[in-house]
């Protein structure tokens, strides 16, 4: 028995796979999403993922959480959905593997800053730049640019698109204008995305002591466990005890997103990824109650961590940071490496100001520090 056999037939397929972009003869021992799950491994954006910041800039410690290890996370998480469903596994893991190697250095506050002075041609989004990867800016293959990558999993890494850039995006871009769903695979990397981000920074942030115990016992998902575990186990240490709470919330909102996409999925009954695709809304979801504990748990976390004092001292300084890379190579392309300037010198403006954005989304952390010291003479 073929593994497609074990597939829903909602599921994505490969057999019915709308494609690459450049034709390829396919591969000997590799199914094609496979092998896009492969490139993706093998790629540079993706090696460069382990010194992106996920909360904690690089240098601030060893044991956080990078752009890497996230979307290793995300890609678990996703993974054990996915089977559960009868799901693409393979798919659903390349979605989520590729969901941020569009990411700037310095996590979202480093998308902030170059999305601001992106502002005059045409903005940045780290999505559409994870899609402007795999299609144009890995260069390894002598027959096409990027990767090639199947259209199902470029239509999972573009989650979001402006209808603007929709329109210059062709097929990729078709069903944001049509106000069309992606496949469930793609439903599924998005919300995996957000489960593994919403508790492993839990983790993170108390072990930077930015959380304390006290604040989190607010939070419904947090406390309903806490109780459990305590009362399980009532002289665990707090990096046990926290450890402990996290994996058994991570599994009441899996536990959850499983059960509550089955009964949309039973109630919907959609015959093909093509119905999947037409429905109101995404299948893929939380049941409501345990979405409005996800929500709750996301906004604390924006309160108390994200912009926590210390974070936003860290913010600011790394923003200016950026914006004095952004100003110094779109003002002298000479200072980038020749591949860049090459290609920045042949642009018009808005071409140019790309071209910078390119170069500074793929540097990680510690090459955009050093390059500002090489600039400024300040460390």
């Amino acid at each position: 028995m073929k593994p497609e056999d074990y597939l829903a037939p909602y599921a994505a397929s490969e057999a019915r796979s709308r494609g690459r972009r450049f034709d390829e003869p396919r591969a000997k021992y590799r199914g094609e999403f496979h092998r896009d799950r492969d490139r993706i491994i093998h790629s540079t954006a993706f090696r460069r993922l382990v010194y992106k910041t996920q909360v904690f800039v690089n240098h601030e410690g060893d044991l956080y959480r990078t752009r890497l290890t996230h979307s290793l996370e995300v890609a678990q998480v996703a993974r054990t959905v996915a089977v559960a469903l009868r799901l693409n596994e393979t798919l659903t893991e390349a979605i989520c593997l590729a969901h941020d190697l569009g990411h700037t250095p310095f996590g979202h506050a480093g998308q902030d800053t170059l999305n601001a002075c992106m502002r005059d041609y045409g903005g940045f989004e780290h999505n559409l730049q994870s899609l402007r990867v795999v299609d144009e800016l890995e260069a390894k293959y002598a027959d096409f640019p990027g990767l090639n990558l199947t259209f199902e999993t470029r239509e999972g890494i573009l989650k979001h698109c402006s209808a603007r850039n929709a329109r210059a995006l062709g097929e990729i871009g078709e069903r944001f204008l049509k106000r069309q769903q992606p496949g469930l695979e793609a439903q599924l990397a998005n919300v995996a995305d957000a489960i593994a981000y919403n508790n492993h920074d839990v983790d993170d942030g108390f072990r930077a002591g930015l959380l304390s115990l006290k604040q989190l016992r607010r939070q419904p998902l947090f406390e309903t466990q806490y109780a459990e575990v305590h009362r399980r186990y009532p002289d665990l240490e707090d990096r046990r005890l926290i450890y402990e709470i996290i994996r058994r919330m991570i599994d009441t909102v899996v536990s959850d997103l499983i059960d509550e996409t089955q009964r949309n999925l039973d109630e919907a009954a959609p015959r093909s990824i093509d119905e999947v695709r037409s429905a109101s809304q995404p299948l893929v979801r939380f049941s409501a109650p345990v979405f409005e504990q996800h929500v709750a748990l996301k906004q604390f976390l924006n309160r108390h961590l994200y912009r926590h004092e210390k974070k936003l001292a860290m913010t600011k300084k790394v923003q200016a940071m950026l914006k004095k890379l952004f100003e110094t190579y779109i003002t002298d392309v000479e200072q980038m490496p020749l591949e860049f300037s090459s290609a920045a010198g042949r642009a018009d403006e808005t071409g140019r100001a790309r071209v910078v954005a390119d170069y500074i989304a793929g540097m990680t952390d510690r090459y955009a520090i050093a390059e500002h010291t090489r600039i400024t003479g300040k460390a």
